[in-house]
């Protein structure tokens, strides 16, 4: 082989190998950036179900709160109906125990 042979084929082979290690190079770099967007990717996703997550939890205080209203209101309703009735007891039983007295 000629010297310009020889020349031209160490000079294809530091080609290739720089051509190697800027590809490597260029590869590592997009796995980094692919890597950095995934996790900008997942980070937002996590802040969009905290933010989803204080909402549900807002409305379902809210029904929560709407409920307990509701069902306190029913429950003294209840009781005030209970409350009338049993003062209507209270009569008829005073009434007979009277009634009792008086026929004794």
């Amino acid at each position: 082989m000629s010297f310009e042979a020889i020349t031209g084929v160490t000079q294809a082979e530091a080609a290739a190998k720089a051509a190697v290690v800027s590809a490597e190079a260029k590869a590592k770099q997009m796995i980094s950036d692919a890597e950095g967007d995934g996790k900008a990717v997942v980070n937002a996703a996590v802040a969009k179900a905290d933010d989803e997550l204080v909402k549900l939890r807002q409305q379902s205080d809210a029904k929560t709160e709407e409920a307990v209203r509701q069902l306190k209101k029913e429950l003294e309703e209840k009781k005030a109906a209970l409350k009338s009735e049993a003062g209507k007891n209270i009569e008829k039983a005073a009434a007979l125990i009277v009634e009792r007295i008086v026929k004794s």
